[in-house]
């Protein structure tokens, strides 16, 4: 701790972009029996349309990851899109209840477009102090495989934490998310420390053609919950992913590194792996099976 708080105090001019982050323009939802498609937002949020369905993952739209928003603000200063303009949501899936993944602004302004919320053990309870309809809550343990809309999905281990004060520490469950539909497996690992979890995953699941892996917010001090990227790429492989998108960076400052590392890092350790990794830009949308983006954009943002 005392490290951490040192480091902290000392600063680092590179924890953040001196200017808004580009961002692609969001393209309308897929007609009913196209390709999967998967749109990043940012951070951990992101949605996916496959076999007919709109799920969102961790709609964290907020200006701020934290109850104090005058402090360590969005870099783009903005999502691609408003919120009215995306289409109706035929689920909101969340990994755990961090302000990062999960922001009441972006829940409340979600509430009228949403229609069930696929959560982990206890994050019900803050949908529904919210005014969301318990009717349309379903929560999940690890392991747990279900199906929802002719999709089969699955709530999987994470290696974390949870709560949103002093006094709820791990009061609800944290998780990983597997998405299976007719033709495309994708899995998105939550956050949390790299483990043999992830092997587990892929022997009982995988393999997956496209993975939306944590990278990003890390410390080797904190490796236990958040993965350094050489191991946001080693779990890719763990699960038996083909293609690998980085997330969990790009939107805010919650760590040390500068804020560039986490995809430089894991573009480096993905090359040297030989693992196909898809960089977007922030509300670039990606077609499964089709050409993968592979731009250094985040370097124009630094020039």
């Amino acid at each position: 701790m005392v490290s951490m708080m040192k480091d902290f105090l000392k600063g680092n001019s590179e924890r953040r972009p001196g200017v808004p982050l580009p961002m692609a323009t969001f393209a309308q939802p897929l007609q009913k029996g196209s390709a999967t498609k998967v749109t990043w937002f940012g951070h951990s949020a992101f949605l996916v349309e496959v076999d007919g369905k709109t799920i969102l993952f961790d709609p964290m739209f907020g200006k701020a990851p934290t109850p104090f928003p005058l402090r360590n603000q969005r870099y783009s200063r903005e999502v691609p899109f408003k919120i009215e303009e995306l289409p109706v949501i035929d689920a909101v899936v969340l990994s755990h209840d961090h302000y990062d993944h999960l922001d009441y602004g972006s829940i409340i302004k979600l509430k009228g477009k949403v229609k069930n919320y696929i959560v982990p053990l206890g994050v019900g309870a803050h949908l529904q102090r919210w005014g969301i309809s318990p009717e349309t809550i379903q929560e999940h343990d690890w392991w747990d495989d279900f199906s929802f809309g002719g999709l089969q999905l699955a709530c999987t281990p994470a290696r974390h934490f949870s709560g949103r004060s002093l006094t709820d520490r791990n009061a609800t469950l944290w998780c990983s998310w597997v998405i299976i539909g007719q033709e495309t497996k994708v899995f998105f690992s939550g956050d949390g420390g790299y483990g043999p979890h992830f092997k587990e995953i892929g022997e009982k699941y995988g393999p997956f053609d496209l993975t939306l892996m944590e990278c990003g917010q890390y410390d080797a001090r904190w490796a236990a919950i958040h993965m350094l990227p050489e191991e946001t790429v080693q779990a890719h492989i763990d699960v038996k992913g083909k293609v690998l998108i980085p997330v969990h960076w790009g939107a805010f400052t919650l760590s040390l590194h500068d804020w560039y590392d986490p995809v430089e890092r894991a573009v480096k350790a993905a090359k040297e792996s030989g693992v196909e990794i898809a960089t977007p830009r922030i509300g670039e949308s990606v077609t499964v099976g089709a050409n993968y983006p592979s731009s250094v954009w985040w370097r124009l943002a630094e020039s």
